[in-house]
């Protein structure tokens, strides 16, 4: 069965900006320090998004590895901010991963071939 266009770009395009959202957090290291500081505390806050596009790009071939990787930031995300923070916190950074974690158990489901398991 031939891979559906929309179910095949739907995970990997909504990760793309979801990685975009995210890198827009790494923006706060301007304030206040300059020089190797600054790129250093840059990498550390762009780290999660480079993980997470390193993983869609690698999903490119391999659906269930989005999946995976969406998942586990979502449950890293909670288990390191605990579960004692505002609702907000938990409905812009770990829910829109869950529900891209689902977009791509749903590429990977109508890639395989009926009757593969």
């Amino acid at each position: 069965m031939p891979k559906q266009p929309k179910i095949f770009w739907l995970p990997r395009a909504t990760g793309i900006l979801f990685v975009l959202f995210l890198s827009l957090f790494a923006l706060d290291v301007f304030e206040g320090s300059s020089g190797w500081g600054t790129v250093a505390a840059l990498l550390v806050h762009l780290l999660p998004a480079l993980v997470l596009l390193a993983a869609i790009i690698i999903s490119w071939k391999h659906a269930w590895t989005g999946a995976a990787a969406f998942f586990a930031f979502a449950a890293c995300y909670v288990f390191l901010a605990g579960l004692h923070r505002p609702w907000q916190w938990y409905a812009f950074i770990p829910f829109p991963a869950v529900v891209i974690g689902i977009f791509f158990l749903a590429d990977n489901r109508a890639a395989k071939p009926h009757g593969a398991s």
